[in-house]
């Protein structure tokens, strides 16, 4: 057994940055999210990081949506 740590054990045992969560999240949303990043999502992440970031991107898409809703009705109207 070796009592030494490679350098990718480390990095695989860091917590997920914001980017990352930010990208499984959206990976997760429209489902193409890939078995090791929902493996390092599970086992290396936050619970409340991910919940956030999903109710903020959420909020956000549909906020986008009702905004371009809205202005193809207004254009339609006139």
């Amino acid at each position: 057994m070796r009592n030494e740590r490679s350098a990718q054990d480390v990095v695989n045992e860091r917590q997920p940055n914001i980017f990352q969560v930010i990208w499984s999240i959206l990976a997760g949303l429209f489902g193409v999210q890939s078995k090791n990043n929902r493996e390092r999502d599970f086992n290396q992440g936050k619970a409340s990081d991910y919940i956030i970031v999903y109710v903020v991107l959420v909020l956000t898409l549909t906020i986008g949506v009702l905004i371009a809703v809205n202005m193809v009705l207004d254009a339609a109207a006139k």
